[in-house]
């Protein structure tokens, strides 16, 4: 068995979502594939039954990845009081090329949503910066070549973690 790192609100969203799909999600696919069976007697011809039969298995499968995801799921508590960057925490970073000011939180690979400011912290920044304390520079080996982050300030993330 695999665990999986995750923080708190991470952990609440799979639940969440798992709760969606095994009630709204499968009631509205059988009532697709209720309507579709009653309004077609060629069931071998039937497009409509045959679409809503494909979205239940990717439904279904969805579900199984949820609850495989929720039982190997280790909710990460960071130490708020040890001042090392861990999952769960957010941090605000300087870019060394161009000054940029950044802020991330760190999750675990589930949660990831660079969009959203959230990196796994099993990506190469992820990596470079867990563990780090504030003031130290973290380098990451990129595509585009060697990018440094000096690490501002570690954050209470959104998920209640961290400070």
């Amino acid at each position: 068995m695999t665990q999986t790192l995750i923080t708190r609100a991470g952990l609440a969203r799979l639940r969440e979502e798992l709760e969606h799909l095994t009630t709204t999600g499968r009631q509205e696919i059988a009532e697709r594939i209720r309507h579709a069976v009653s309004s077609e007697r060629n069931m071998v011809e039937n497009g409509d039954y045959h679409d809503a039969r494909q979205e239940q298995s990717l439904l279904e499968r969805r579900i199984a990845i949820l609850q495989e995801r929720i039982v190997d799921a280790n909710v990460v508590d960071p130490d708020a009081e040890n001042g090392v960057l861990d999952v769960g925490e957010r941090v605000r970073l300087r870019d060394l090329e161009n000054g940029e000011e950044i802020q991330y939180e760190l999750v675990g690979s589930f949660e990831a949503d660079p969009f959203a400011g959230r990196i796994s912290a099993a990506s190469p920044l992820g990596r470079a910066l867990l563990g780090r304390r504030g003031g130290e520079v973290a380098t990451v080996d990129a595509p585009r070549g060697r990018l440094r982050f000096e690490i501002l300030e570690i954050l209470v993330s959104k998920s209640g973690a961290g400070r």
